[in-house]
């Protein structure tokens, strides 16, 4: 089943055209990712979902719903939770007072219990419960702002680049939390600069230059297409 559909997005920057006739969907229960260079658009294209930019034209449909002219904060109660780039918690917040703040669209009486729902799969961030964002490392940071969207319990939480700036070994730990996220019931699209780790855990990729859908195909057969090697995987 379609989760999410995009068809034929163009988005703008000014005179300069960033998405250029973008088309893509993400099933329910599929990691999807976006591959590409920096500067591909592909967190143009998260910003565009989540109502924080528009598109001249084309549609963007979730659960069979038209939700291009919705706006952001509407679409976190219909089910789209998005963790921008650089991680952005609330720094003189606590732990737990920043994830309390992920649940401002559910019932005060749901709060507990998703509380403990995340420190199951985040046991760092329960560890530091108390503790204020700001004194967090950046993994740590990472977790919050994950643990922070999955309060609103999404159906689909769109991850920009959670990798980013991140030692080796977090980067692991991330990568297994987000396909714990998934076999939870999340559904997943994910724009990382890191393609290798990205495919190894996606169900799908689409793969983006400057502003353009150029192959998509399973995250298995993009992983063995030499011409993605060379370009994205280092090969």
């Amino acid at each position: 089943m379609n989760m999410l559909k995009v068809s034929n997005i163009n988005v703008y920057y000014g005179a300069i055209h960033a998405i250029k006739d973008v088309s893509f969907e993400v099933n329910e229960g599929e990691i999807v990712t976006l591959i590409g260079a920096n500067g591909a658009g592909k967190s143009t294209i998260l910003k565009t979902v989540s109502g924080m930019m528009r598109s001249k034209t084309g549609s963007i449909s979730f659960l069979d719903e038209e939700i291009s002219a919705v706006e952001s904060y509407k679409l976190i109660s219909r089910g789209i939770t998005h963790v921008p780039e650089g991680r952005r918690v609330f720094s003189q917040l606590t732990v737990e007072e920043n994830l309390e703040m992920g649940g401002y669209t559910v019932k005060s009486s749901e709060i507990p219990s998703l509380l403990e729902n995340v420190f199951e799969q985040f046991p760092r961030l329960k560890e530091r419960r108390r503790q204020v964002a700001a004194t967090l490392s950046g993994g740590e940071q990472q977790m919050l702002a994950m643990g922070r969207a999955l309060m609103a319990k999404p159906k689909l939480i769109m991850l920009d680049e959670p990798s980013m700036g991140l030692a080796p070994i977090l980067v692991d730990q991330i990568f297994d939390i987000i396909r714990l996220m998934n076999r939870n019931g999340t559904t997943i699209l994910l724009v990382e600069q890191n393609a290798n780790m990205a495919l190894a855990i996606a169900d799908r990729g689409y793969v983006l230059e400057t502003g353009r859908v150029v192959m998509s195909d399973s995250a298995k057969s993009l992983l063995a297409d030499n011409s993605v090697k060379k370009a994205y995987l280092g090969g």
